[in-house]
């Protein structure tokens, strides 16, 4: 609640119009100096005139009139007529809601009255100064000048004005959260106007009352204060006020789903405006608009359309477009619930462009932000993110505090859904800033409860109830019911995800005693089926029925619905639990009209699940699947619309539960129909939901998307890439100092932010990339298609889905599947984890016999009689990822001793078959690079390198080194000491004796640095070779990369750290990529994507095949590896993926160098032709 704009009105036209008509007009003087005040005067007159035509066009002029009176009034030397005139432009400017402009009028105006000793004149402006302050969100001021404002009044016993600072003072009250200050005050001010039986303004506290109370959940006192204001009104024979007040009461009793009494309530109020004046247009279409709001919220849709058309009827007739674009803004809610999104944005954009012709930037922005809400329940995230962007950057403009404020939580809120929780909390974090700069308790409730639940979707539920408590207890202290229940709600969610159902139940009550005290229905039918889930988890079904049918009986009486949609949600789980399918089901069914009524696309999608789930129940699977099929279109229907990479990949991420259920259905059907193919359709299945961000980077990839994208946007980019340098230097300066935890942690959320403006601006650029737009979204593969397109005669593809209860494994080879049951994920990932920590050992003794033999027996043992000597295609999936299979032990019924897979087999790993297929499509006649190798090794990365001669680093030098600064975020993050590699100089000499000079290149020592590695003639050959250390940053993938030379030859820091989002601009279409670096095969894993790191940005530059590393490599063991690899490639002419497994086996064969800790970590990905 802002001071209310009817006060600032009232108190503004009373001020101008006493300094207007007060303005001073001497005695006895000469004609022409009358003749100026003349002037001022018809000035002053033309001008109002002007403003009260309410166009920016006119508001325009009329400042012009107030600035040429100005002038005069300097001429005249008269300081009363200036500080009158400055205090009427001021008053104007706050009108257009230009309050930084406004204060600046009336501090000149404050000034002049301090110094004309004029204390009335003073308080005016004091109280005006209090009130832009205000609206500029700056409260602490604003008290500071209302009550300076207030001692001058009473001083004066000026007390009508002393009553109404007070009110303006409970507002500001009111606005921080402060209740009981804000009620003190409003009682303070009833006090005074009762004493001085003032029984109009009376009425405007108790209106104001009513409103506090309601907002407090104090219905009856509510209701008791608006009646008594009411009765105010009529004794008065005041018809505008009576129209108020019923229009007040009507939105509460709308409030409580009594619709009917809501209307009765306006229509009485119509009646006595229309009784009273038939030219009052205004206020009919007003009410016009609240009449349609309850047809709305009842869901009489054409009743609803029927008034706001009435309404923006008379606002034509009126020529008020504000008031106009007002209706419209209302007028869309009911295309909205209709389904009818475009209609609705249609009626938006139409709104935007009435608020612009005024110039209402404001208004334009809360159009915005609506237009980005519609598109969020239209499921296109990424037009909703655009849209709630641009409302921002105005809000921002215009130093709107809390709407801009609101908006970052409506796009953190945005970043939930869309699986992005660090983002999301991040942003949320700037939220919490704001509000606490404001001081606005309530807001700063609301965003504890937004991060709980964030914290709630991410599964973090400790965090979450961290956070839940400290949002209750700041509603409490508010006394705020609303939030504390829907806090409440939160923490049930995150005990009963805990599995501590007591807690939860106790949660449920506190929220159910809360609700029925305020008789509030819909909080009272939601606490309600929240109790039935606790009695669900407590394992008493019946009475979890019981209360999921009070649940639903409160919502119907209340009538909204949402509510109605989530007592039904309760309903069909209580039935679900019971075992009462069919109950269940039809209790789902009523849910989903109810999400498709409302447009809630997620909300769709979910209980499509759960309809599927139930169907699965009473083992009716085909049913199921058409089901949870319909649910997955929806879903890949949003997904699709997000042009962000990284939030296509989180979304997709977070909604991995429908494909795992989709895949194990499936594979359900096939155990009962063997010979229906079904196991082909999971195996289908299980490429739509892997690696499919990949998938449409590389499609990207080859259309060159950049080209006709405004040159601003690829300018903007640049410019982003320097400024995230530049901060990489800051940090370096500061971590190379004496610093503080929370200037680290500042300097890291600037990073995130920087980061997001990145993402956020790549996604523009595919948004308006004419390329982007012509591209066709590749499709995973069939069995078919993989077998047709994918493997050849000697090849084997391993596909495996891990999953809660069950895990797939599919083995393909060119003419048939084969499909296996495997163990739960936990139980894997338990095994994994176990080989993986012997693997990683750098302690020469240890063996793997048994820990990979266990492993083997899990994931390999079923398919043992498929192997044979084939190639090996591995998808893997989740833990699987870390593990290299060629290590793993040979299934064999015949052989009790350790012998690794690679023994046998190639093994080349993918993120999904499908990606083979389009990498195919990438290298499609394109002609081999003309030269053979180029080897990039042995950089420099320490001042006191040797190879640096004479040369002693300053600090500032120090200070300037981006890469020097990745070296410390490295450290922290990755544990990775970047000392020099000795082995690889040796190991980069004998690589290159394999080839010719002139078909060669070696970039050694200082010549190892990023301006070789960015160079075009790099694209010259056709296998790359990088000798260095390689960074891994799974909080920021982007900021993953391989280190080069830090210095140059003269000692001087250089920029030597090729990040991925460098990799991804490279050019470079060579056949092979070698990153003998530490864990170059990793990065963050992403469910449904895999691991996102360095492998996927060479692909993207035009390498079909990379060969990198699962953890940090002994130095001496890869340079001998890679010795051998490159030989049998260059000298035997075996192919990279053969090369690889020659070179390996006849490691593990040497005893200097058998334990796989030496040899096993590289992995081939991509293509292996």
């Amino acid at each position: 609640m802002l001071v209310s704009e009817s006060l600032v009105i009232s108190v503004s036209a009373k001020s101008v119009k006493i300094a207007q008509h007060t303005a001073p007009t001497p005695q006895k003087i000469n004609p022409e100096r009358q003749q100026a005040y003349e002037r001022v005067k018809q000035l002053f007159q033309e001008a109002q005139q002007l403003r009260e035509k309410a166009t920016a066009e006119f508001w325009q002029q009329a400042i012009q009139k107030y600035d040429e009176a100005l002038q005069i009034s300097r001429k005249l030397g008269d300081r009363a007529l200036k500080q009158t005139t400055l205090y009427v432009i001021g008053s104007a400017y706050s009108e257009r809601q230009e309050h930084q402009k406004a204060l600046i009028y009336f501090q000149q105006a404050l000034k002049i009255s301090q110094e004309l000793k004029k204390p009335l004149e003073q308080a005016r402006s004091l109280w005006s100064i209090a009130t832009s302050y205000a609206y500029l969100w700056e409260k602490q001021k604003a008290l500071e000048y209302y009550n300076q404002a207030l001692s001058i009044f009473q001083s004066q016993k000026a007390t009508d004005l002393v009553a109404i600072t007070f009110l303006t003072i409970g507002q500001v009250y009111a606005d921080l959260g402060e209740t009981t200050k804000a009620l003190d005050a409003y009682k303070q001010t009833l006090a005074i106007q009762v004493a001085q039986n003032d029984t109009k303004a009376q009425a405007t506290t108790l209106s104001m009352l009513g409103a506090i109370y309601f907002d407090l959940g104090e219905k009856q006192k509510a209701l008791d204060s608006l009646n008594q204001a009411l009765d105010i009104y009529r004794q008065a024979n005041d018809i505008a006020g009576q129209a108020d007040i019923l229009t007040h009461l009507s939105t509460m009793y709308v409030s409580s789903g009594d619709y009917l009494k809501a209307r009765e309530l306006l229509k009485q109020s119509l009646a006595i405006r229309q009784k009273a004046s038939q030219t009052d247009l205004f206020s009919q279409a007003i009410t016009f608009m609240s009449l349609g709001g309850t047809y709305l919220a009842e869901g009489n849709y054409q009743q609803a359309l029927d008034y706001y058309n009435q309404a923006r009827s008379l606002s034509q007739k009126l020529a008020k477009p504000d008031l106009e674009a007002n209706v419209l803004a209302q007028m869309q809610h009911v295309y909205y619930w209709l389904g009818d999104f475009n209609q609705a944005l249609a009626t938006l954009q139409t709104a935007q462009k009435l608020h612009q012709s005024l110039n209402n930037r404001s208004g334009e922005a809360s159009i915005l932000k609506t237009i980005a809400e519609v598109y969020q329940s239209k499921g296109d995230y990424q037009a909703a993110l655009n849209n709630y962007n641009q409302a921002l950057e105005i809000q921002q403009q215009i130093q709107d505090l809390p709407q801009a404020a609101i908006t970052l939580g409506n796009i953190a809120n945005l970043y939930r859904l869309l699986g992005d929780y660090k983002v999301s909390i991040d942003t949320y974090n700037q939220v919490m800033k704001i509000f606490e700069q404001i001081g606005n308790r309530n807001q700063i409730a609301q965003t504890f409860t937004n991060i709980g639940l964030t914290y709630t979707t991410a599964k973090d539920y400790d965090n979450a109830l961290k956070y839940y408590q400290q949002a209750l207890s700041l509603w409490q202290k508010q006394g705020r019911m609303d939030g504390e229940i829907l806090t409440l709600i939160g923490i049930v969610k995150a005990y009963d995800a805990l599995k501590d159902y007591s807690q939860a139940l106790a949660a449920a009550n506190d929220a159910l005693s809360l609700a029925q005290e305020k008789n509030n229905t819909f909080y009272e039918a939601t606490a309600l089926g929240y109790k039935a889930m606790a009695y669900q988890g407590l394992g008493d079904y019946q009475q979890a029925l019981a209360l999921a049918q009070q649940a639903q009986a409160q919502a119907q009486k209340h009538g909204s619905n949402q509510a109605q949609a989530n007592a039904l949600y309760s309903l069909g789980d209580a039935y679900k639990y019971l075992k009462q399918h069919q109950k269940a089901i039809d209790a789902y069914q009523q849910e989903l009209a109810l999400r498709q009524k409302i447009g809630d696309r997620n909300g769709q999608a979910h209980t499509l699940y759960r309809i599927a789930a139930s169907e699965r129940d009473r083992n009716n699977l085909e049913a199921a699947r058409t089901q949870i099929e319909a649910a997955i279109a929806i879903l890949e229907n949003i997904r699709t619309k997000v042009t962000s990479q990284d939030l296509r990949t989180s979304y997709f991420a977070s909604i991995q539960r429908y494909y795992e259920f989709y895949i194990d259905l499936l594979m359900q059907l096939h155990k009962q129909q063997p010979s229906q193919g079904y196991d082909a359709l999971a195996l289908q299945a299980n490429e739509r939901a892997r690696a499919r961000t990949l998938l449409e980077l590389l499609t990207e990839a080859n259309a060159d998307i950049r080209q006709g994208v405004d040159p601003q946007l690829l300018e903007a980019e640049r410019n982003l890439q320097q400024q995230l340098d530049a901060l990489e230097k800051r940090r370096l300066k500061l971590f190379t100092g004496d610093y503080t935890e929370s200037q680290a942690q500042s300097l890291e959320k600037e990073t995130e932010v920087l980061l997001e403006k990145y993402r956020q601006l790549q996604a523009k650029i595919r948004t308006t990339s004419p390329r982007y737009a012509a591209l066709t979204q590749p499709q995973p593969l069939s069995l078919k298609q993989i077998q047709q397109q994918v493997l050849d005669e000697d090849t084997l593809l391993l596909e495996y889905a891990l999953g809660e209860e069950r895990s797939y494994l599919w083995a393909v080879s060119k003419n048939s599947i084969t499909s296996y049951e495997l163990p739960k994920r936990a139980e894997i990932a338990a095994a994994v984890q176990k080989f993986r920590n012997i693997l990683i050992s750098p302690i020469a003794k240890a063996k793997p016999d048994k820990a990979a033999k266990a492993l083997s027996d899990l994931i390999l043992a079923p398919v043992a009689q498929k192997l044979g000597q084939q190639r090996l295609l591995i998808v893997a999936d989740e833990a699987l990822q870390y593990i290299p299979f060629a290590a793993l032990n040979t299934p064999s019924a015949n052989n009790s001793n350790y012998e690794p897979l690679a023994v046998n087999h190639e093994i080349i790993t993918l993120p999904s078959a499908s990606t083979v297929a389009v990498l195919r499509q990438e290298i499609t006649g394109r002609k081999p690079a003309p030269k053979a190798l180029a080897v990039i090794a042995d950089p420099i990365f320490s001042a006191n390198d040797e190879r640096i001669k004479g040369k002693t680093l300053s600090q500032e030098k120090s200070n300037q080194n981006l890469d020097l600064q990745q070296l410390s975020r490295s450290a922290r993050e990755s544990s990775i000491a970047f000392e020099r590699l000795p082995f690889t100089r040796q190991e980069a000499d004998t690589i290159l004796s394999l080839v010719p000079e002139n078909e060669r290149k070696q970039a050694f020592d200082f010549a190892a640095n990023r301006a070789v590695a960015t160079d075009a003639q790099l694209s010259q050959y056709r296998m790359i070779h990088f000798a260095t250390h390689g960074i891994l940053n799974s909080q920021n993938p982007e900021l993953s990369g391989v280190v080069l030379s830090l210095f140059d030859e003269t000692g001087n820091p250089q920029n030597g750290f090729l990040r991925l989002h460098d990799i991804f601009n490279l050019k470079l279409p060579a056949e092979l990529v070698v990153l003998s670096a530490c864990e170059t095969g990793l990065g963050e894993d992403v469910k449904g994507e895999g691991l996102i790191g360095l492998t996927r940005g060479f692909m993207y530059a035009g390498s079909p095949r990379v060969l990198v590393s699962l953890w940090s490599v002994d130095d001496e063991a890869t340079s001998e590896l890679m010795k051998k690899f490159y030989s049998k490639m260059l000298q035997k002419s075996l192919k990279p993926a053969a090369a690889l497994r020659a070179a390996q086996v006849e490691m593990w064969r040497d005893p200097k160098y058998n334990s796989p800790y030496l040899w096993a970590a590289f992995t081939l990905q991509g293509e292996w032709r």
